[in-house]
């Protein structure tokens, strides 16, 4: 009975090294696979009978056992990539993608993904990646994770201009200059003509309509007493008719135009008579309403915002933005350092698409693998919390990908380890073939 349980425990080493040897044949042939994680082959030894001796009673061992097949999560090494889209995760988060029409959620740590034909961040087998998105705002919206899709693969549309914020300074050494307007603001080109050199400093602004078509307005500043400025306007049309009954330089809000008045430091004041630095301070602001620029786009209601400050230094621009743009094609898309996706237009204009987020096990030993580079979460692993790429969650790289944590050298030397074991084994069963040979032959 002896003899063929030491048979059964050479044939338990050979089924065991074997399995450790397909662990190590499937760790070197995912050696180029990316995000791929190897495994290890943890043996225990079967449970032991009992004998009775003169000593007393001794255990003898039947054989060996796999305990465990177990998944090592080291960081792989990253590899340098020229797609904006390809990103590795340095830490300890997993990718969070889902199937078209299937909630359960898988996770991987192979970033080498794509925007497929309806503009769906995927990976190479299609499944969607899963991230937070944004509003109109660029605010993130609140909720569960979501797939990240581009809306705007083709044309974007235009958006008109709303508010024009304007940096100048005005040079508080300019002359005061004889008013060119009525106390209405009337424009009479006979009697009443305006006197281009009445205007200390003029700029043009470029904005646009609801269509996306460019137009271009000017303000025109004029100094009419120490620290005090007035403030006109003009444009056209697309027709080139123009937009206001005074084509060089309407009031913007009544009377002669928006008065701007400054403190002994060249700062503006607002309204009540103080600066921005206190914290009661109103931005100064002029509407223009109901413009019409007579190429079928909507009337647009615009705001300028002033920034000004009246230095001693000559007028300048600078600085001025607007909030709208033109039509633009997509030309872009690309992920940040913060797993931001961001769509790039033709109009220089930049839409934040959603931010990846990651997911975290308390044990990731425990996720159960489904092929192609994705686990499954299971009650080993624990519930995943999943959040925004940081410090707990794994950090971001872009134009990267991360390689397989594989070392090929401790691979080598595990599987001559394995080879030698299963020789060993090997041989029990031939001696102890041998054995009963020589027990079969005693009746002979």
């Amino acid at each position: 009975m002896g003899i063929t349980s030491a048979l059964y425990s050479g044939v338990s080493g050979l089924n065991s090294n074997s399995q450790a040897m397909s662990v190590i044949g499937n760790n070197l042939a995912n050696t180029n696979t990316l995000g791929f994680k190897g495994s290890r082959t943890v043996f225990s030894d079967m449970l032991s009978s009992t004998i009775s001796g003169s000593g007393g009673q001794s255990q003898v061992g039947r054989g060996v056992t796999i305990s465990k097949v177990d998944n090592i999560f080291s960081q792989g090494t990253f590899e340098a990539t020229a797609s904006d889209t390809d990103v590795a995760i340095e830490g300890e988060g997993f990718f969070v993608l889902k199937e078209e029409g299937n909630d359960t959620a898988l996770y991987s740590r192979a970033g080498a993904f794509r925007f497929n034909e309806d503009g769906y961040l995927v990976n190479p087998e299609g499944y969607r990646v899963q991230g937070k998105g944004y509003d109109a705002n660029g605010d993130l919206i609140a909720g569960d994770p979501g797939n990240i899709q581009v809306e705007d693969v083709g044309l974007k549309a235009a958006k008109a201009t709303n508010v024009v914020n304007l940096n100048f300074n005005l040079d508080s050494s300019a002359v005061v200059l004889a008013p060119a307007y009525t106390a209405a603001g009337a424009y009479d080109p006979e009697n009443n003509p305006v006197d281009p050199a009445s205007i200390n400093y003029s700029s043009s602004s470029l904005l646009y309509d609801s269509l996306g078509e460019s137009h271009l307005i000017t303000m025109y500043f004029s100094k009419t007493a120490a620290n005090n400025w007035e403030v006109r306007w003009s444009g056209e049309d697309a027709a080139g008719v123009p937009l206001v009954a005074d084509p060089l330089a309407a009031p913007l809000a009544g009377g002669n135009g928006v008065p701007l008045v400054f403190d002994v430091n060249g700062k503006l004041l607002d309204v009540n008579g103080v600066n921005d630095e206190d914290p009661n301070y109103i931005p100064v602001t002029a509407p223009l309403a109901g413009l019409d620029f007579a190429n079928g786009s909507a009337p647009v209601d615009i705001e300028i915002a002033f920034d000004t400050t009246q230095f001693n230094s000559v007028s300048t621009v600078i600085g001025q933005d607007q909030d709208g743009y033109a039509a633009g094609n997509l030309t872009n898309v690309g992920i940040d350092a913060e797993g931001t996706v961001i769509a790039s237009y033709s109009n220089g204009e930049q839409n934040k698409i959603a931010t990846m987020v990651l997911a975290k096990f308390n044990n990731p030993g425990g996720l159960e693998l489904v092929g192609s580079n994705m686990f499954i979460g299971t009650d080993s692993s624990g519930t995943a919390r999943t959040g925004l790429p940081g410090p707990e969650l794994g950090k971001i790289f872009t134009n990267s990908l991360e390689q397989s944590n594989v070392d090929m050298g401790q691979q080598f030397v595990k599987m001559i380890t394995t080879q030698r074991g299963f020789q060993a084994n090997s041989k029990i069963i031939t001696t102890v073939d041998e054995l009963l040979g020589e027990l079969i032959n005693l009746k002979r």
